[in-house]
């Protein structure tokens, strides 16, 4: 007996679509939603990272007014945790709180995590604090991301990075 597969192929093909599209958002779909409407512009780069145990995303988004904005969401919810702006450490508004050397932030950096810095920013955090933030390939080949504050040389943050797409 000749069987014909095409038309039961093709309903589930349609089906599968059709569930597809009528999926509710996800997470990510949230927390890109809620970014891009706080800060109008392009994501840059997107990763998967672990903070203090718990999932969570990272959008670099350059703004519209060509302002870089950092905003990390929760994995579970979507909702924004954090958001910091990419701040020029020449300006006033970085050199009058930096009591911090970028040396000396480096050498705390990989003092806790030894490796290769593959990414710096100074940042200003959401609460107005200044830091600089390095993203650190370990000899194991780990990327972790870690925020020393720029006026007190303590360790701010760090996070274990899943994977990063972008710059």
């Amino acid at each position: 007996m000749k069987t014909n597969l095409k038309t039961p192929l093709l309903a589930a093909c349609l089906f599968s679509a059709s569930s597809l599209a009528t999926a509710a958002p996800s997470a990510l779909d949230a927390c890109v939603n809620a970014s891009l409407a706080k800060h109008p512009g392009k994501i840059v780069s997107l990763a998967s990272e672990t903070e203090d145990g718990k999932a969570q995303y990272e959008l670099d988004i350059k703004g519209n007014d060509e302002t870089n904005w950092e905003v990390e969401c929760d994995a579970v919810s979507g909702k924004i945790k954090r958001i910091e702006r990419e701040i020029d450490p020449g300006t006033k508004e970085f050199k009058s709180k930096a009591k911090i050397r970028l040396d000396a932030a480096i050498k705390i950096a990989l003092d806790k995590y030894p490796g290769q810095i593959r990414n710096m920013e100074y940042d200003q955090e959401d609460d107005g604090e200044i830091s600089y933030e390095f993203i650190i390939e370990t000899a194991d080949g780990r990327l972790i991301e870690i925020e020393v504050d720029a006026s007190s040389g303590k360790i701010a943050g760090y996070e274990s990075i899943g994977y990063r797409i972008g710059y």
